[in-house]
């Protein structure tokens, strides 16, 4: 069984490593292994010196913010060799590692395997010159090996993402966004390059979450030969329709259908000599790559670190090597050259210009999105077919405002108005409901919304009670409503579900309903992700990183409240992304015993040269230990070792332009719900039901389900996935391997 374990980081960088370093180290001490971190990747190993380094619990406090990788990455011709990987076996057993895991893209992970199916080989060969003794031999027998993939580029088969996509998106979605603006204000063309080799992810979702008016692909060049007359035609409609900005994405591998490259020159001059403008080229780079790792990235890096290594200590000897992905939000093991086959067979498709190959190797959601955009950047729907029965949608938000309403609502009303069907906007939530504020919506009356947080339709916390249900009933039937969306949180839902049971008393009600969930909380039945959480998160990250800045100079502890009512989504997962050493949970409780054992930590932590405590605090985890109880408890153990400050982050976790993960998601559970809807009345039916992703599948629940699914009294469901990562969160946040009360 392997005892002594070695990580590396290898190829380009990516956002969310660093947390993964991390997770393993602690994890693998915890489990009794020896660490040891190879600097400057596969060339530390072939160099040894001193790149091959023993690491301790301590030796990776504080990285989790960092971005790109702490170990180092480097290009290493010499690993391609069979001398230069016999050298590298050499260093290896030199060091008594038998153990592998690696982090990094397709190439990385291959060239590890060739290394691990060689490993008897090399053994022999150093032992018969002489370079290892018999005994250095008999002790690595074999080499086990697990992957990690860190690219941006998320172009790797068998995993919903890779570690670094996310925050990847993030810089071209802040990019891009900015650019928008400078772009409206002087009605301009912006052409935008962003990264991914012959993966169009990065292209595709950025254009989709930043409302792009054109992308270009690998996986799907443009249809027709004439493609540049055709872009320049759908700027010019979309600028006759009132756009002020144009901005077309384009991914670096994008190429014609006659398998030319297409680069960001090729695309500014047809635009200016089509358009008679002057056009602008924006090439992001290596920014991409730059910069913080997203929340959702810390996160990813440190469970895929869990599982690689649970997966290590399970292998056997003569096992093939296994990578860690990630599918439909649930840790995965595939077989590492299988999954490195079916991502060169994208590359291998493309080259060919077998693009129908290409797109269906490709992810479901992927081809979903392109569909999808394809719609939403019409500079117009598409003409009313007047043979075609047309539906009257209304479209609302209830409840708290929740970043990425506005991007559901923007996604179901033009995809309703470019099926044909009349789209209604109802105004200030339930409240303008009752007051009748419902008004049709046109295609560029949702102009811009992708990107904006908040509410543009308004919303409200009222729940309809009383003669309310008789003023919305007079509505529906005033305004001919034939279905309805309702994009929200706990208000929405159980709103819904009172005007399910009311359906006996009035009549207007019996049409098809359909909730999306719209909360930072988290806190919703059927549904792993509501929209707005992951922005909440990112801004509960935000502000914590900088808390943690200010507070390493003056040997302080932060005490951080976070919102989340009952719920302690926001709390937990805010802990783990960003590496507090306890999280008060409602679900768990808060005991005084709890308390004197984390003044304990506390005190143990400062006395042996610690500078930063950081504890993380759900709203609603105990009505008697608040934040104000806690903050004067450990103010008054700490006296003359550390101080105490209180930081309540309050709205701000509600504010903000929605984050990518958000954008795509709202985009994404709208089309569905839209699709639900419109099949409910073209039937004639009128169910009512909330949709999310749940176990894995995106799928909709019955409302009449509601009530079986919820802890009404705390306002949140019966089961919620994410306490299942409470183990992981307590483990990593411990004060060392030996600690057995890890907070």
């Amino acid at each position: 069984m392997t005892k002594r374990i070695g990580i590396l980081t290898s190829g380009g960088d990516a956002q969310g490593m660093n947390a993964a370093v991390r997770s393993v180290v602690r994890t693998a001490l915890d489990r009794g292994l020896e660490v040891y971190a190879i600097y400057e990747g596969f060339q530390g190993m072939v160099d040894d010196g001193n790149f091959i380094r023993k690491m301790d619990w301590d030796s990776v406090g504080g990285i989790i913010q960092l971005g790109g990788t702490i170990i180092g990455t480097a290009r290493c011709e010499a690993f391609r060799t069979r001398q230069g990987r016999r050298t590298a076996a050499k260093n290896l057993i030199k060091a008594g590692i038998d153990g592998l895991i690696v982090i990094g893209g397709d190439g990385s992970l291959t060239g590890a395997n060739v290394f691990r199916q060689e490993w008897r080989e090399l053994i022999s060969e150093l032992a018969e010159g002489g370079e290892i003794t018999a005994k250095e031999a008999a002790a690595c027998p074999s080499l086990s090996l697990v992957g990690l993939v860190g690219s941006i580029d998320n172009d790797f088969t068998g995993t919903d993402m890779t570690i670094g996509t996310d925050s990847a998106l993030h810089r071209i979605t802040e990019a891009v966004d900015a650019i928008t603006s400078t772009a409206a204000s002087h009605q301009r063309t912006f052409v935008v390059k962003v990264m991914g080799r012959n993966c169009g992810y990065l292209a595709l979702m950025g254009a989709l979450a930043t409302g792009a008016d054109w992308v270009l692909i690998p996986e799907s060049p443009p249809d027709v030969e004439n493609w540049q007359d055709v872009l320049a035609e759908r700027l010019k409609a979309g600028r006759k329709a009132g756009r002020r900005d144009s901005i077309v994405i384009l991914a670096e591998g994008a190429r014609d259908r006659d398998g030319k490259y297409i680069g960001s020159s090729d695309v500014q001059r047809a635009l200016e000599e089509r358009l008679g403008e002057e056009v602008r080229v924006t090439v992001l780079g290596h920014v991409q790559r730059g910069g913080r790792p997203s929340a959702y990235d810390r996160i990813l890096g440190t469970m895929m670190g869990y599982e690689a290594v649970n997966a290590l200590l399970s292998i056997k000897p003569d096992d093939e090597p296994i990578v860690i992905g990630i599918r439909n939000n649930r840790m995965t093991r595939l077989p590492l050259m299988e999954s490195v086959k079916n991502t060169q067979a994208v590359a291998e498709a493309v080259e060919a210009r077998d693009f129908e190959r290409a797109m269906s190797l490709r992810s479901g959601s992927f081809k979903d999105a392109f569909l999808t955009f394809k719609t939403m950047v019409r500079a117009l729907p598409h003409p009313v077919d007047p043979t075609k029965k047309r539906f009257r949608i209304a479209v609302m938000h209830a409840g708290a405002p929740s970043p990425g309403m506005n991007t559901a609502a923007r996604a179901a009303i033009r995809l309703g108005l470019d099926q044909g069907h009349v789209m209604l906007g109802v105004h200030n939530g339930f409240e303008g409901l009752i007051e009748g504020e419902v008004e049709a919506m046109d295609w560029m009356r949702v102009s811009g919304w992708a990107t904006r947080g908040g509410s543009t339709l308004g919303t409200t916390r009222r729940i309809p009670k009383g003669r309310d249900l008789y003023a919305i009933a007079r509505v529906i039937e005033d305004h001919h409503i034939d279905a309805l969306l309702v994009i929200g949180g706990w208000t929405a839902y159980e709103t819904v579900f009172n005007l399910l049971k009311e359906r006996p008393n009035f009549p207007s009600f019996n049409i098809p309903m359909v909730c999306l969930p719209a909360s930072i909380n988290n806190n919703l039945p059927g549904s792993e992700f509501s929209i707005g959480a992951d922005t909440a998160l990112n801004s509960i990250v935000d502000a914590v990183d900088k808390i943690k800045q200010s507070a390493v100079a003056t040997r302080r502890c932060f005490v951080v409240e976070v919102m989340g009512h009952y719920c302690g989504y926001l709390a937990l997962m805010g802990g783990i992304a960003t590496g507090a050493e306890r999280v008060y949970l409602h679900e768990e409780g808060v005991k005084l015993r709890d308390l004197q054992s984390d003044v304990e930590k506390l005190l143990d932590g400062f006395n042996s040269g610690k500078r930063l405590g950081l504890m993380i605090r759900n709203e609603y985890a105990n009505p008697v230990y608040t934040t104000e109880f806690m903050c004067s408890l450990f103010e008054e153990e700490g006296r003359d070792v550390f101080d105490v400050r209180p930081a309540i982050l309050g709205h701000l976790q509600q504010g903000g332009d929605p984050s990518p993960f958000d954008r795509i998601q709202a985009t994404r559970l709208a089309g569905m719900c839209l699709d639900y809807l419109l099949d409910q009345c073209q039937k004639g039916e009128h169910n009512s039901a909330f949709i999310g992703m749940q176990n894995g599948q995106i799928r909709f629940h019955d409302m009449r389900d509601f009530d079986r699914m919820i802890d009404a009294e705390f306002q949140r469901p019966k089961e919620q996935w994410w306490l299942g990562l409470k183990g992981i969160a307590s483990l990593l946040a411990k004060s060392g391997p030996n600690d057995e009360q890890g907070g």
